[in-house]
């Protein structure tokens, strides 16, 4: 029996336009950019679809990523695409919690708003900062980065593709390691903090107050938490993976390799971009890998699952 998995993208996938025509054809989409403007008094419209240099930073960008997953999957669910599990990339994990019915599109969106200043604010600018590793094992960075206090892997996204986090110097410096170890390539992300690090942790501390507002729901189905790249289906686990998630690694190729062995053999990656189809290709070239970021890919997705 084949096994859908819906895995949602996370903070970089933004792009002026997204969802656009969601809002524009669908009343399911139409009525989550409006709940998300209404609920986080912001011009999600404006936000989402106009040249705006707020898109990029990220208090707005979460928000902006989160809400516009939840407006394509709502109304892929619309179509007739349903998920047996769910997965997402750092930020994306709200949206995959939603989606299982663990929690509301409304509190996911209001979260995510609170997360991304809580981010934004936690180190200031120039401290931090986050590099992508190209062409290195997993286990070969990590020996490397051992012995360099202030970094630490923020994402294990695919084989040959890792990102490193932590204090600026200390990934200069493990930049330097890592090319002299055999890195292909040490690139310098432009991003406002140094995610996913230990850095983070009061920032994660202070999440859990929000959190603690939230109305959780029994999950209908299980996601996959990048924590510690698991199934999740106690809802009572959620709390306390989220807050953990801001300040540990992202175990995505984990996850996605997990998902596999469960017998998942169909990836719907819904969003903008296609960052996660991308990683897909270097996880398991054997799996189905589709992409919805347009209501043009949702049609041609739901004809293709329906036959």
């Amino acid at each position: 029996m084949s096994k859908v998995a819906f895995i949602f993208p996370g903070q970089g996938a933004q792009k002026c336009g997204m969802g656009k025509d969601f809002y524009e054809q669908s009343s399911k989409a139409k009525a989550i950019f409006d709940k998300a403007s209404e609920i986080l008094d912001l011009d999600m419209k404006a936000l989402c679809f106009e040249a705006n240099d707020k898109l990029d930073l990220t208090e707005y960008t979460q928000a902006a990523l989160v809400t516009t997953c939840l407006a394509m999957e709502r109304e892929a669910e619309e179509k007739g695409l349903k998920p047996d599990v769910t997965a997402g990339l750092s930020l994306g994990e709200y949206a995959a919690i939603a989606v299982a019915g663990g929690m509301s599109d409304e509190e996911a969106i209001r979260t995510v708003r609170t997360r991304g200043i809580l981010m934004q604010n936690a180190v200031p600018e120039g401290i931090g900062a986050m590099a992508a590793v190209l062409g290195m094992e997993a286990n070969d960075i990590e020996a490397v980065i051992e012995a360099i206090e202030g970094v630490s892997i923020a994402n294990y996204n695919c084989p040959g593709q890792i990102v490193i986090t932590g204090y600026k110097e200390a990934v200069d410096k493990a930049g330097a390691a890592l090319k002299e170890a055999g890195a292909k390539r040490v690139m310098l992300l432009n991003v406002s903090g140094p995610f996913h690090s230990p850095m983070l942790k009061e920032a994660g501390e202070a999440l859990g107050a929000e959190l603690n507002g939230v109305s959780w729901q029994g999950l209908k189905i299980p996601y996959v938490t990048n924590v510690t790249a698991q199934k999740v289906t106690d809802i009572k686990e959620t709390k306390g993976l989220l807050e953990k998630q801001v300040a540990s690694s992202v175990r995505w190729e984990q996850s996605i390799r997990g998902m596999i062995a469960d017998g998942v053999d169909t990836f719907v990656e819904i969003g903008p971009g296609k960052t996660l189809s991308g990683f897909m290709k270097k996880i398991d070239k054997n799996v189905k890998v589709y992409n919805i970021q347009t209501m043009e890919d949702l049609e041609n997705v739901a004809a293709i699952l329906a036959e």
